[in-house]
């Protein structure tokens, strides 16, 4: 299961913050719901998570993911784990372009592994007045272990609506090029949008979203997301 917040996350500090451009931080973070692309990872369930990360000041960076989850009473993978290198390009001064490469790991029980898998992505990213626009994609030749092609494309605006309050709308678009392999309750494919206000106090960062998505089942339906984490420099 793609987790684009993994470079989205860092790909817009590298746009947005001269300071991010050398850095070694950490991040722990308490969300209600660890979806993917409005897809729940945890059983409709809270998640704990947690990232370390480099930014190098030439925009090479790389870092690690972690999170609870749960794929149903079937399973006992209960825990993922992945890496990530990639560049951040400044184009010129409004135009960013973010490249990489992922490896997603699942843990848990003996089979939790052969779920694992690689994925590349790149990501543009224009700043103007009206805030930051992104057209984001990504790729993977094995998704989910299974040998299958995967994409993902997604457009995203983020912009200010007050001082240190942010709102960012996104949509993205899911599709498997192989069905027989791997489909989407079904179906080759599904469309998942969202919608969420940003905002930081006293050290913590705060995200409430609300998503839904065009699948007919329990773990994709429309739903809220709260988020509250908190990064420390290293």
């Amino acid at each position: 299961m793609n987790k684009s917040i993994i470079a989205l996350a860092t790909s817009f500090l590298l746009a947005t913050s001269s300071a991010a451009l050398a850095d070694v931080s950490a991040t722990v973070n308490l969300t209600s719901d660890y979806t993917f692309n409005g897809v729940s990872q945890t059983g409709n369930d809270p998640a704990l998570q947690g990232s370390l990360d480099y930014a190098g000041a030439d925009g090479f960076y790389t870092g690690a993911w972690a999170s609870t989850v749960d794929f149903g009473s079937a399973e006992d993978t209960n825990a993922e784990l992945d890496v990530y290198v990639g560049k951040y390009f400044q184009l010129d001064a409004k135009t960013g372009l973010d490249a990489g490469i992922a490896y997603y790991t699942y843990h848990g029980d003996s089979a939790s592994d052969t779920y694992n898998y690689p994925e590349a992505y790149a990501k543009f990213n224009y700043n103007s007045s009206l805030g930051n626009t992104e057209l984001n994609f990504w790729y993977s030749w094995d998704y989910f272990g299974l040998d299958a092609g995967h994409y993902i494309t997604m457009v995203a605006h983020t912009f200010e609506v007050a001082p240190g309050h942010n709102v960012r709308a996104s949509f993205d678009r899911s599709t498997s090029s192989d069905v027989n392999e791997w489909s989407w309750n079904g179906n080759e494919s599904y469309n998942h949008a969202r919608v969420e206000y940003m905002t930081s106090y006293e050290g913590f960062d705060f995200n409430l979203a609300l998503e839904d998505t065009n699948m007919n089942m329990d773990s994709a339906d429309s739903r809220i997301v709260l988020s509250v984490s908190r990064t420390f420099g290293l």
